[in-house]
């Protein structure tokens, strides 16, 4: 199963997601559990750095797999920090879509730093 879990400060603001686990919904290579997941997340990161401009602090299992974790730094615009927070709601939104679908593969969870 996949866990992911979403760090929000007192204002409501994502400033960090970890996800982790493996799907495991079918034979490796034609998961659609973990595809879905990692296509979202990736994407998201990968937005925060070219849209926001933002350098997220990434911490990942490059080899296995199966560990991502996000850390927005500090030192963001309002303008940088509006962007992130759109594209991370919206890989909350996607990924909340997958759990809908495939509740046993993936359990979403957001706490309040």
């Amino acid at each position: 199963m996949i866990i992911g879990t979403f760090k929000r400060n007192d204002s409501g603001r994502i400033i960090s997601f970890e996800l982790t686990g493996h799907a495991q919904s079918g034979e490796y290579g034609k998961d659609l559990v973990c595809a879905a997941v990692s296509a979202l997340a990736i994407s998201c990161v990968n937005g925060i750095d070219a849209l926001a401009g933002v350098k997220p602090i990434i911490d990942a299992n490059e080899e296995e797999g199966g560990y991502l974790y996000i850390e927005l730094p500090e030192d963001s615009t309002q303008e940088q920090t509006n962007i992130t927070q759109i594209l991370l709601e919206n890989l909350l939104l996607g990924l909340q879509a997958v759990q809908a679908e495939y509740g046993k593969y993936l359990q979403l969870k957001t706490i309040t730093k």
